[in-house]
């Protein structure tokens, strides 16, 4: 077995017909590939559809209650036979066929292979805002990073995965030293049933959650070298201007607003040295827990 395909799949009852039928063209070609469907808890009859419709490359897996799209690609990845997890949506808006070519990209090299969509569709401009800050908070030259996806299984190991941070997986394989690679991908129009991700309160998770990995990348390797910084900064500042408050007030000059000033700076920079103790004591621990699992 070269590569599992991983579905996540919430309430796609009428989409899996449609599903299956796509596969059955792809799979004939070649018998490589194992396909995973994961019922993530999906209150329609998508069970049931699944059930009718076995084949012997499909395997179906069923959460109890929606757990997310994140927890549903690990659940697949857990029982997956492949060395290379793919990630497929159960919406069909991406053509199986560039499913080969993703593969192909891993077995040329690279560890983790991401799709750049071509096409029309509903959040570019949000997709292309999302993705430029992405690039420029991580050093990345992908141009996406939401789309399908073929990763070695040894990468989703090894990485954290958090709820909902399926959508970070690029960067967060970057970190790890891992090579990333993209390919152009085919998006067609989603067939049935609504998205998932069409909320505008997912602009703003998506938002935080993109500051949130970067804080992991970053500020928590290092914490004593970031926060003590600026408290190291904060904390002269405010002697500084102390110091000038002093002076002006031998000539006469008294100005309350800069002792008030004075002690805002000195209590921040005090803050942050305590921020960058305690993220040092985190770090520390995490240091141990990932030399306890190598």
């Amino acid at each position: 077995m070269k590569a599992s395909i991983v579905v996540p799949a919430y309430n796609e009852a009428a989409n899996i017909p449609f599903l299956v039928e796509e596969f059955d063209k792809f799979i004939k070609k070649s018998r490589k590939y194992e396909v995973i469907v994961v019922d993530d808890g999906s209150e329609d009859a998508t069970l049931g559809i699944l059930k009718k419709n076995r084949r012997f490359y499909l395997r179906t897996i069923r959460h109890k209650r929606n757990m997310g799209k994140t927890q549903a690609i690990l659940s697949g990845a857990k029982v997956a036979k492949g060395d290379i997890i793919v990630i497929f949506d159960a919406d069909l808006q991406y053509d199986a066929r560039d499913i080969a070519k993703l593969v192909a990209l891993v077995d040329s090299g690279f560890d983790v292979a991401t799709g750049w969509k071509q096409g029309a569709y509903d959040k570019k401009f949000v997709s292309n805002v999302y993705n430029y800050w992405a690039r420029k908070l991580f050093g990345l030259e992908v141009h996406d990073m939401n789309a399908i996806k073929a990763i070695r299984k040894e990468v989703l190991q090894v990485i954290p995965m958090r709820k909902d941070w399926h959508r970070y997986v690029v960067p967060l394989a970057k970190e790890a030293g891992y090579k990333i690679g993209e390919a152009r991908v085919n998006l067609r129009p989603r067939k049935y049933g609504s998205p998932k991700y069409q909320q505008k309160s997912r602009i703003l998770i998506g938002f935080f959650d993109l500051l949130a990995v970067k804080f992991q990348l970053s500020f928590m390797k290092k914490p004593m070298l970031y926060f003590g910084t600026i408290g190291l900064f904060s904390v002269a500042a405010g002697i500084l201007v102390g110091i000038l408050s002093i002076i002006l007030r031998l000539f006469g000059y008294g100005f309350r607003p800069l002792l008030y000033l004075v002690i805002l700076l000195v209590i921040s920079g005090i803050l942050f040295f305590s921020l960058a103790l305690i993220g040092e004591s985190i770090r520390a621990i995490l240091d141990r827990l990932e030399k306890r699992e190598i």
